[in-house]
């Protein structure tokens, strides 16, 4: 049985004299694996436990120390094992190549016990202080992602709070903002491989977008109720108050960038999202009237889906369309409110819209359908 707390040595030497009297001098304080060829030092080292440190003879029959020490480095299980030619004095060349193949030290022929000794001791210290130092960073580096995912979680826990704050005034249900973070992935994953899109749609930012979708009406918390609420036709008036709430939406999240003194993408994102949602592709929107590509990606998408999701809901001033009226109708808006290829890409991935729409819609989640589930 192998001593818990003895660093392992393999001494590697064709002559069993040599083998003898290092093992003599090194087995009080290591515990010792010997070999006589090339071959026999990689198959004990690739044995577990393995070596701490190897003693390699470089004058080996068939293979020699060259040719082991540069095996032992290209495989990922022996590379960080040190090694320390046994070699003889004056070969200057020699103790070049060692260096080269990867030798961590060189000890001359004959050796000299106190200097085997020294050198074994050192090299196994540094060994393990290298251990050590991993060690500590593996420990820092998950206490890192451990407080990132912790303050990750905050914040979308956080965020989402805000964005169901301004929607439950609205809704009786928070399905909506499933729904177009849901939609807005599909577009997105689908529009990855076009080029006017490519550079924005990576995965992570998709990941981030439906983060940030459920905060583009978060501008709504400061419209009154009576225009929210609404039944009817807004007035001027009326709607130049309504338009406030991409500017106010846009306030919000620029405060918070302002407060971290840095900004994210996920903010960036929501800040995008709520500020020009409501532009078109014309011109013809609010806030800013901005025109074609000016409109970023992140509203661009966001504005097929919530006007999706507009149309095949129930609100307070009309009824729900079908879902093939909703998609005739933003098919008959390419090009003037939307963006066309994000209208393409809606009718390329029409049957999920339709199972996202099934899978979160209100009529299944609402209050009145979930108290009906419940038992008497």
């Amino acid at each position: 049985m192998n001593a818990p707390n003895k660093p392992i040595v393999l001494i590697v030497d064709e002559a069993p004299e040599t083998l003898i009297a290092m093992n003599g001098l090194l087995q009080d304080h290591y515990e010792i694996k010997l070999a006589n060829t090339g071959r026999q030092a990689l198959h004990v080292a690739q044995q577990i436990p393995r070596p701490d440190l190897i003693l390699l003879d470089v004058a080996l029959p068939e293979l020699d120390g060259y040719g082991v020490c540069h095996q032992l480095k290209a495989s990922p299980d022996t590379a960080g094992i040190p090694v320390i030619f046994l070699l003889e004095s004056g070969q200057t060349a020699g103790e070049q190549r060692g260096f080269c193949e990867g030798a961590a030290d060189i000890i001359h022929k004959p050796v000299v016990a106190e200097a085997l000794l020294a050198r074994v001791a050192t090299h196994l210290q540094l060994r393990q202080a290298r251990k050590l130092l991993q060690h500590q960073a593996n420990l820092v580096e998950h206490l890192v992602l451990e407080r990132t995912r912790e303050q990750r979680e905050l914040l979308d826990a956080a965020m989402w709070a805000l964005a169901s704050l301004a929607e439950s005034r609205e809704y009786d249900t928070l399905n909506h903002l499933h729904r177009v973070q849901h939609y807005v992935v599909a577009l997105a994953s689908q529009l990855q491989n076009n080029r006017r899109f490519e550079v924005e749609l990576s995965d992570a930012n998709i990941a981030l977008l439906f983060k940030a979708a459920p905060l583009h009406d978060i501008g709504k918390v400061r419209i009154p109720d009576a225009i929210l609420l609404k039944p009817g036709r807004l007035t001027d008036e009326e709607f130049a108050i309504m338009k406030q709430h991409t500017v106010v939406g846009r306030d919000l999240v620029v405060s918070i960038e302002e407060k971290l003194g840095y900004s994210t993408t996920l903010l960036r994102f929501a800040r995008e999202i709520t500020y020009s949602h409501q532009e078109k592709y014309d011109g013809s929107g609010y806030p800013q009237g901005l025109v074609g590509d000016e409109i970023p990606v992140s509203a661009r998408l966001m504005a097929v889906a919530d006007v999706y999701d507009a149309l095949i809901s129930k609100r307070v001033y009309k009824p729900a369309f079908t879902h093939e009226t909703a998609m005739e109708l933003i098919r008959q808006g390419s090009g003037e409110h939307f963006d066309p290829d994000v209208v393409d890409a809606m009718l390329m991935v029409e049957e999920q819209f339709m199972d996202i729409a099934a899978r979160y819609s209100d009529a299944v989640h609402s209050p009145a359908a979930l108290a009906a589930e419940l038992p008497e």
